[in-house]
């Protein structure tokens, strides 16, 4: 087994699983063709360099010994480059800190595919417990969807608990969630991946209710032959429905208020993207929301819904939405359906790109695979590259030659904030009526609408009342229309 440096240099491979050191030379070594030690360099564990977690004092060392716990991250390469596979295990560390886990080793191995037993296959896997034990690691996350059988064979060889990406991506929505519909959209995408994974654990939970010590038990004693873990499934099942049913109800009161807007003609923009790519950030600096912004994935879960105008005055909606990640989980997908509705109903979609990550490309291809999941494709999208301030110039040319159409912006200092309101207000819907109407002062309600759904040509006051020139939506050009209105 080897490991991987990521942090520049070349990688080094190594005999022993726990030392970096170059193999030990061997009178045969000349005998073996070059394809075989290509052959065994591809099976090889590779360790990746940099993905431990820092510790800043004494007293941090002692405040997470006591909250986290300690894991060695494992990822299969099964195609791309070396970078996108280095990648993807750092963004599995950076989830595995969101969780609260202290990161103390990385490694990848490079197979056409993951072992259907093991995952890493059982040699490997052999290795694998042998840097567990070195580590003094009481978890292994493995980048990637394990089968139920994958995790208990994985779990039997290495000794401590094991986990996938996706439950580390519902442990951290599980810690974030803070509303009422959050929490039990969380718990039913849980119950959803946890069900297939039941198991077992010792004679107790294999028994069947009402039997006796064999044959069918006698007369009074014949139980409904159901075992501890089917009396789980059944639990889970039942619980999961009764989520469902909160989950449509509380969807009920957003129908509504969506509804509304639509009625009123007000333009919705959903900001939409990867986690942690600065969307909370992007609205509040266009609003003022004062969202929650924090330098941690998956900060976000409610959606926020807030007022905001374009430079010619027309009042649109941003909503902010939960963050998205390569391989989102679909139980996610499934039970956030409702929240993502803010994202399927909106007239437009600001993509937001972190400019500073190395792959921001992958990061546009990850998002609109969910776009596609959800029905969003359709959509207009209008491509915002933030945190310009801290991006390499290099990435920059790459992402403006492939997206000739994107805004850069940097929601920190605010560069680049007045262009993308430009960009929004010839993006949103044409207004299909131009009016010219004489209002009387005593419907100031009315003047108000124009100028909340339209856009003012010209606006005067004279003793009988307000005149006014405006684009405005078709539903509302009707009710203006007993006003002398002039509809072109």
């Amino acid at each position: 087994m080897t490991r991987t440096s990521l942090n520049g240099h070349a990688p080094r491979t190594g005999s022993s699983v726990v030392t970096a050191e170059s193999p030990r030379t061997r009178p045969d070594d000349r005998e073996i063709d070059r394809g075989q030690l290509e052959l065994q360099d591809r099976y090889a564990l590779r360790r990746v360099q940099g993905l431990s977690t820092e510790l800043r004092d004494v007293t941090e060392v002692e405040y997470r010994s006591l909250r986290l716990e300690r894991v060695v991250l494992i990822g299969v390469w099964t195609s791309g480059t070396q970078q996108d596979a280095d990648n993807s295990l750092f963004e599995l560390k950076q989830l595995a800190e969101t969780a609260g886990a202290l990161v103390l080793e990385g490694l990848t191995q490079r197979r056409s595919k993951p072992d259907p037993a093991t995952y890493v296959g059982s040699g490997k896997a052999a290795e694998l417990r042998d840097i567990v034990e070195s580590t003094g690691a009481d978890t292994v996350i493995c980048d990637g969807e394990l089968t139920p059988g994958q995790l208990r064979q994985l779990e039997d060889v290495v000794k401590v608990k094991v986990i996938d990406r996706t439950a580390l991506i519902l442990d951290i929505f599980a810690q974030h969630a803070r509303s009422r519909e959050g929490k039990a959209q969380v718990e039913l995408a849980q119950l959803t991946y946890l069900l297939p994974r039941l198991r077992g654990w010792g004679e107790a939970l294999s028994r069947q209710t009402g039997t006796s010590g064999g044959g069918n038990g006698g007369v009074g004693l014949r139980g409904p032959g159901e075992t501890k873990l089917e009396t789980d499934r059944r639990r889970i099942n039942t619980r999961m429905a009764k989520l469902r049913r909160q989950l449509a109800h509380m969807a009920v009161a957003r129908d509504v208020k969506r509804e509304r807007r639509r009625t009123r003609q007000v333009p919705a923009v959903a900001i939409a993207g990867y986690t942690n790519a600065g969307k909370s950030s992007l609205l509040n600096r266009l609003t003022g929301a004062g969202v929650l912004v924090e330098d941690a994935l998956f900060a976000t879960l409610e959606p926020t819904v807030r007022r905001a105008r374009t430079p010619d005055g027309r009042l649109f909606t941003l909503s902010d939405t939960v963050g998205f990640v390569r391989h989102l989980p679909h139980q996610l997908v499934e039970a956030f359906r409702s929240t993502l509705e803010e994202v399927t109903d909106a007239d437009l979609i600001l993509h937001v790109v972190d400019g500073s990550h190395p792959d921001p490309e992958q990061q546009i291809a990850s998002v609109r695979e969910v776009f596609a999941e959800i029905g969003a494709s359709d959509i207009p999208e209008l491509i915002v590259v933030n945190k310009v301030d801290a991006a390499e110039e290099t990435l920059l040319k790459q992402l403006r030659t492939k997206h000739p159409d994107a805004v850069e912006v940097s929601a920190r200092t605010g560069e680049g904030i007045q262009e993308l309101l430009q960009a929004i207000a010839g993006a949103l819907p044409e207004l299909g009526c131009e009016v010219s109407v004489l209002l009387p002062y005593e419907r100031g309600d009315l003047v108000s609408r124009v100028h909340q759904e339209g856009r003012i040509i010209s606006e005067q006051y004279t003793d009988e009342g307000t005149v006014l020139s405006a684009w405005v939506p078709q539903e509302l050009a009707g009710q203006l229309d007993r006003y002398g209105v002039a509809v072109r």
